[in-house]
C-alpha cells in the first residue's frame, strides 16, 4: 500500500469514528473515552504519514491539542459543554492544522447552534419540561466530517 492511500484510509477511519460519535451522542448523550482515545492515537499515524517533522509541526498539534482541552475545559467547569465532547475536540485537534482546526470551531458553533435551535423548536411543540439536553457531539462531528471532505478534496484535486 502506498503512503497516499493510506492516508485516505486515515482520514476515512477518522470519519467512521466521528459518525460512530454521532450515533451515540445522540442515543445515550455519552462519547466513549475508547473512542475520543482511539481518534486521538490516531493522530500520530497521519503525523508520520504526511511527513511532519517532529520540531514544529508535531509539537505544534500537542500544543493546540492542549490549548483546546484548556478552553473546553473551562466551559465544561462551568456546565456549559460536556466532558466527551471536550475529549472530541482534543482529539481531533491533534489532526489539523490550526487554520483549518479554527474553521472547524467556526462551522462547530454554527451547526451547534441550528441543532440546538432545532431541539428547542421540538421540545416547544412537545410541551417537555426540564432542560434541553444538546447533543453537541453531534455538532462536533458534523464539523469535523465536513473538514475532513474539504482536506479529501483538495487533496485529490493535487493528486489527479
Amino acid at each position: 500500500m502506498d503512503n497516499e492511500t493510506f492516508i485516505y484510509l486515515l482520514w476515512g477511519g477518522l470519519a467512521i469514528a466521528l459518525i460512530v460519535a454521532t450515533i451515540t451522542d445522540i442515543k445515550s448523550r455519552h462519547i466513549s473515552n475508547w473512542l475520543n482515545l482511539g481518534i486521538a492515537v490516531g493522530a500520530p499515524l497521519f503525523w508520520i504519514a504526511t511527513g511532519m517533522e517532529f520540531w514544529p509541526e508535531m509539537v505544534g498539534q500537542i500544543g493546540l491539542a492542549a490549548i483546546i482541552f484548556t478552553i473546553f475545559a473551562a466551559m465544561f467547569a462551568i456546565g456549559a459543554m460536556g466532558g466527551g465532547d471536550v475529549k472530541l475536540l482534543t482529539a481531533l485537534a491533534l489532526w489539523m492544522h490550526w487554520l483549518t482546526f479554527l474553521e472547524l470551531l467556526v462551522i462547530m458553533s454554527i451547526a451547534g447552534g441550528v441543532l440546538t435551535l432545532l431541539m428547542m423548536i421540538g421540545k416547544r411543540i412537545q410541551k417537555t419540561d426540564g432542560p434541553l439536553k444538546v447533543p453537541y457531539g453531534v455538532a462536533i462531528a458534523f464539523s469535523g466530517l465536513w473538514t475532513i471532505w474539504g482536506i479529501v478534496g483538495q487533496r485529490s484535486q493535487t493528486i489527479f
